[in-house]
């Protein structure tokens, strides 16, 4: 009989954690959250988790063996130490030593775009539709860009860590300075705040992205703008991964990833781009929507 799957998503404005019966069922058994409340610091995060832990083992009564965390950032193969985190408390830290310090069990930590492709590997989309594929790479396009390699059932980190890391590919000088201390990532130009900023520029409005989305569907010729340059360069972004990784799904998640027009305007431009003369590789929506990164993370302790 298999050992219920603890897994906990680390998010900038809350952390849920997840367990889960097996491989074979995942219908939790507990599903809670609470807030991140990472304005009080580094400390209080890892206490947050503490508590969010000792309430699950209270609600399942049930104790871990280990516990997969999904996190915004990489934790580095050399220093041990968090990196590349746009929840910037966290960089520079030994987030994996504290926890397990805290918890007292193994832990496992990935990037949370990493925990998305796992998630849809192993129970989404495609364990559903693709079940014979063996190279996922996941894509989370939302405040942030992000991307995961699964190989074979399991996270692809890479030498450094960041094997994956799409959003901060250069992509075009016109995004401006990204977070990260570089110009023209694919973040600054494909991300929701990117979008808003690029219609901002045109009509002089601040409108949220799925208002422009409904208003290019009335034909507004700034959203309509707006949306042109998406599929555009989501073609010629995702073209490096498929040139390069050649991935025989691809899934795209977040909040732009529900923009129907990347999966017909959007695959186009990427077929454009691509160093073939055809398009074999599905771009999806995925099926497990906000269930993705903590089932993932719980996922991980497969791995283990």
């Amino acid at each position: 009989m298999s050992q219920p799957l603890w897994g906990i998503d680390l998010g900038g404005t809350k952390v849920e954690g997840v367990v889960i019966p097996g491989p074979g069922n995942v219908t939790p058994i507990v599903r809670k959250r609470v807030d991140t409340e990472a304005v009080l610091g580094y400390p209080h995060i890892v206490a947050r988790i503490t508590q969010l832990v000792e309430g699950m083992k209270k609600e399942s009564g049930r104790h871990p063996g280990t516990i997969g965390i999904g996190t915004p950032g990489e934790s580095d193969p050399v220093t041990g130490n968090m990196k590349n985190c746009n929840s910037v408390v966290l960089n520079g830290r030994p987030l994996q030593r504290d926890l397990e310090n805290a918890l007292g069990v193994p832990v496992i930590l990935a990037n949370d775009a990493n925990c998305f492709a796992l998630a849809e590997a192993h129970w989404g989309v495609v364990k559903e539709k693709y079940h014979s594929a063996r190279v996922v790479f996941g894509i989370i396009m939302g405040t942030g860009v992000g991307g995961g390699i699964v190989l074979d059932g399991r996270t692809w980190n890479g030498k450094h860590g960041i094997a994956g890391e799409w959003g901060h590919n250069f992509l075009d000088d016109s995004g401006g300075y990204c977070y990260c201390g570089k110009k023209g990532c694919v973040e600054t130009v494909l991300s929701g705040p990117a979008l808003e900023k690029y219609y901002y520029s045109l009509s002089g409005k601040d409108v949220k992205l799925k208002d422009i989305v409904h208003q290019a569907t009335t034909g507004e010729r700034f959203a309509v703008d707006t949306l042109e340059r998406l599929y555009h360069f989501f073609g010629k972004a995702v073209s490096v991964v498929v040139d390069i990784l050649d991935p025989e799904v691809i899934v795209v998640g977040g909040g732009v990833g529900n923009i129907p027009g990347l999966y017909t305007e959007g695959i186009a431009s990427l077929s454009s781009f691509i160093f073939n003369n055809r398009l074999d590789v599905p771009v999806v929506p995925p099926s497990l929507g906000d269930s993705a990164g903590v089932f993932g993370a719980a996922a991980l302790t497969l791995q283990s």
